[in-house]
C-alpha cells in the first residue's frame, strides 16, 4: 500500500502546531544580505607601503581614510576606491609608535577620525592611545600638498588585566563607546573605552565586556599551521573592526577571512559579536590588516600591509 502525502495545509498546520514555522521564519529574517566573491577596485598608492587601518570618510561617499603602520609618518591618507590619492591629513604633536586602526564617525553634528596607536606586539607598552581628530572638508584636501590638524582629543588605553596588542577597533558614537578587540589572545577579549574624556579627568581602563571564541574565527588547517605567515599559522587573528554607520553589523577581518557579524535593533555589540558570524568569500590577500564598511552600510573594503596592495571590495547582493 502506498503512503499518500498529507495535503499542504495539513503540513502547514503541523509546523506551526510544532514551532518549526516560526523558527523557519525567524532564520529567514535574520539572514544578511548576501555577499558575492570580492573583485579589486584599485591598488593602494605608493605611499601606503604598510595600510594597517581603513575607514570611509562620513564627509565624502567615495572616500577612504588609511595610514602606515608603526614607524610611519603621523598621516592619514586620503584614497578613492581605486587606489588614487586624494590627499595627506598630518596629526601635529604625534608619533606613529603603532598605528593599527582607523575609525570614522559622527558626533554633535560633526565628523570625526579616531586613528588607534594601540598596536603592542610585547605585550609591554604603557603608551597605547587613541587620538581623535575633526574629518577635513575634501575639497581643502590636494595630493601635493599636506593638510595639517591638531589632536581634538586623546585617550589613553590600558586594560586591566594587562597589555594587550590590539589592531582592531570600531566606534559607537550612539553609546559614547569606543570598541577595541584583543588579537592575540584566545579567547579573543573585547574592551570598551569612553568616546569622551571623563568630565572628572579620571581615565578609566578599558574594560572587558566579551570574550570572542576561537571558534569565531576560520582556523589554519594542518599545512597551514606550519607556515609562519600571516596566512598560515596566523590566519585566525583579527587584524581591524569596523560597525556600519547605520549599527547594523559589525565586520572583522583576519589573515585569512572577512567575518560579519549582524546585530539585531537595540542589541549590544558585545552580544552581536559574541554570535558565530557570517565568512565571507576569501578575500585572497597576504596580510589583510584594514577593513571598513562603506558609506552605504552594506559595501565592505579590504586592503592589505604590503606595497601595491589590492583594494578589494565586497558588495552586498
Amino acid at each position: 500500500m502506498s503512503l499518500q502525502r498529507p495535503p499542504s495545509s495539513l503540513l502547514l498546520r503541523r509546523y506551526v502546531h510544532t514551532g518549526l514555522l516560526s523558527l523557519l521564519l525567524l532564520s529567514a529574517c535574520a539572514q544578511p544580505p548576501p555577499y558575492g566573491v570580492p573583485e579589486r577596485t584599485g591598488t593602494s598608492p605608493a605611499i601606503l607601503i604598510e595600510s594597517s587601518g581603513l575607514a570611509a570618510s562620513r564627509r565624502d561617499a567615495k572616500l577612504l581614510w588609511s595610514h602606515n603602520d608603526s614607524g610611519g609618518q603621523p598621516v592619514v591618507y586620503a584614497i578613492d576606491p581605486n587606489g588614487a590619492r586624494r590627499g595627506d591629513l598630518r596629526i601635529q604633536g604625534v608619533v606613529n609608535h603603532d598605528w593599527e586602526d582607523i575609525a570614522s564617525f559622527e558626533l554633535d553634528g560633526r565628523a570625526w577620525l579616531l586613528i588607534a596607536d594601540t598596536g603592542d606586539n610585547a605585550s609591554n607598552r604603557t603608551d597605547c592611545a587613541v587620538y581623535i581628530v575633526a574629518e577635513p572638508d575634501p575639497a581643502d584636501l590636494s595630493p601635493t600638498k599636506e593638510t595639517l590638524t591638531q589632536v581634538a582629543w586623546k585617550i589613553p588605553v590600558r586594560y586591566l588585566d594587562g597589555p594587550r596588542d590590539c589592531e582592531a577597533v570600531a566606534v559607537d558614537a550612539r553609546a559614547g563607546l569606543i570598541y577595541l578587540l584583543a588579537k592575540r589572545t584566545s579567547p579573543h577579549g573585547l574592551y570598551t573605552l569612553p568616546l569622551r574624556p571623563p568630565a572628572d579627568g579620571v581615565l578609566p581602563a578599558a574594560m572587558p565586556v566579551a570574550q570572542l571564541p576561537a571558534s569565531h574565527f576560520p582556523r589554519p588547517s594542518v599545512t597551514q599551521s606550519m607556515m609562519p605567515i600571516p596566512t598560515g599559522m596566523y590566519r585566525a587573528q583579527p587584524t581591524g573592526m569596523d560597525f556600519a554607520a547605520d549599527g547594523s553589523a559589525a565586520v572583522v577581518v583576519t589573515y585569512g577571512d572577512v567575518l560579519v557579524f549582524n546585530r539585531k535593533p537595540a542589541e549590544r555589540w558585545a552580544d552581536a559579536l559574541s554570535r558565530t558570524p557570517v565568512v565571507l568569500p576569501p578575500h585572497g590577500l597576504t596580510q589583510a590588516e584594514a577593513v571598513t564598511f562603506g558609506a552605504d552600510s552594506k559595501t565592505i573594503y579590504v586592503t592589505s600591509e604590503r606595497e601595491g596592495s589590492a583594494i578589494m571590495r565586497y558588495q552586498a547582493k
